[in-house]
């Protein structure tokens, strides 16, 4: 640990370094997207080569995020006792690695092998690089975790459109070996930059981190994370074989829909700091829920594949600043534990990220695609109750801080 470099947190501020991290948290959590994308965009491929079971389809998605939520568990006190470079740079070079194990994967226990490894990976890159552009830019939280988020959709996006163009000519292997070429960009970025000093270096005060688990705030919006993962997860995973299930869309069309879906995602993100300055950031996700909702319910009723392809991107588009813009308020709530506030509550959020796609796998392989979107709906519905609740929690904590304020000029 000693020949890591690190500064000081003031003299980060005003420093290029931050931004010189920042670009190699975007490049890390490009390659999460891809993470994230590349088990739903190939899964046609894989069940067909393997004749997997829809309920077999299902466990990949478990237990891809079951290793995600085991990695995330410990890596924000780690990172908070220790600093990022431990983590960040090894995990970058893990999930190359767990990458090219999938490409040349040939049976169904080598398959889950290499999910599981990518879910770990990926579960510290996601977590990691969240936490660390949290603090290097204190000002503009929710700014700045939805322009990295912009990077996870274009990751997300990649790797469909990738497939829908060229899988033919490529071939299956090819495509999944150029992201782990990719993944070596974040691990040498990790490794050359300097960090901002680890903020509990000193070791945890245990009474500050009693307060921490025991906020009611963090809680609710670990559960809105916990509803959200699982609806970008389901959705990412089961959208290219809705279509084709249910319209008898092609491989390269239902890939090709899945990758626009990825697309407005990250057109939101863009949009957000536009939007953030006419309305509350808790507005904005009140008014992204019931966009998601609408357009939900508006692909589980669409009469026609192009009907339903439309819903699907305004999903999407509802979908993008729900995640990072709750992350935000756990950093500015908790800054001095950013990356253990953030593990728990990304924790909770990749828990409804394993149960939710799981889910969707056995009431469709008892039912339809169609019906098992019924997961995302009920999921939003509790979003939005939840969402309602942080806005009166932060509303109210608001006005006790301007109390004391008036207290203490008094």
């Amino acid at each position: 640990m000693e020949n890591m470099k690190t500064v000081d947190q003031e003299n980060l501020k005003d420093s290029s370094l931050a931004w010189k991290l920042t670009a190699a948290s975007c490049s890390s959590i490009f390659i999460f997207g891809i993470v994230m994308a590349i088990l739903g965009a190939i899964l046609p491929q894989l069940v067909e080569k393997l004749d997997l079971q829809r309920a077999q389809a299902g466990n990949l998605f478990f237990f891809m995020n079951l290793g995600m939520l085991v990695a995330t568990m410990f890596f924000g006190p780690v990172v908070d006792r220790f600093g990022f470079k431990l983590l960040l740079a090894p995990a970058s070079l893990l999930v190359g690695l767990a990458f090219a194990g999938l490409a040349f994967s040939g049976t169904y226990r080598m398959v889950m092998l290499s999910v599981v490894f990518l879910g770990m990976a990926g579960g510290v890159l996601n977590g990691g690089s969240n936490a660390l552009v949290n603090d290097l830019h204190p000002e503009r939280r929710a700014a700045a975790l939805n322009f990295l988020g912009v990077f996870f959709g274009f990751g997300a996006m990649l790797v469909p459109l990738i497939i829908g163009t060229f899988l033919r000519q490529l071939g299956l292997r090819p495509v999944i070996l150029i992201p782990a070429g990719l993944s070596l960009v974040p691990f040498i970025l990790f490794m050359i930059f300097s960090y901002p000093r680890p903020k509990q270096a000193q070791g945890f005060e245990w009474k500050q981190l009693k307060k921490l688990v025991s906020s009611r705030l963090l809680w609710l919006a670990a559960f809105v994370l916990f509803f959200q993962s699982g609806n970008e997860f389901s959705v990412g995973g089961w959208l290219s074989s809705y279509f084709q299930e249910r319209f008898n869309f092609s491989l390269s069309s239902s890939a090709l829909i899945l990758s626009s879906y990825w697309f407005f995602l990250i057109v939101g993100r863009f949009l957000y700091p536009a939007v953030n300055r006419a309305w509350k950031r808790e507005n904005v996700v009140l008014a992204s829920v019931l966009l998601a909702l609408i357009s939900v319910v508006g692909l589980m009723l669409s009469p026609s594949g192009l009907l339903a392809a439309v819903f699907a991107l305004l999903i999407g588009l509802g979908f993008a600043a729900i995640y990072p813009t709750t992350l935000s308020v756990i950093g500015e709530r908790f800054a001095q534990f950013s990356g253990t506030a953030f593990s728990l509550a990304i924790t909770t959020g990749l828990a409804g990220g394993m149960l939710s796609p799981w889910l969707i796998g056995q009431v469709s392989q008892n039912s339809s695609l169609r019906r098992a979107l019924l997961v995302p709906v009920f999921s939003l519905i509790m979003i939005l109750a939840l969402q309602l609740a942080i806005r009166k929690k932060v509303s109210s904590n608001a006005l006790k801080s301007n109390a004391v304020s008036d207290e203490g000029e008094d």
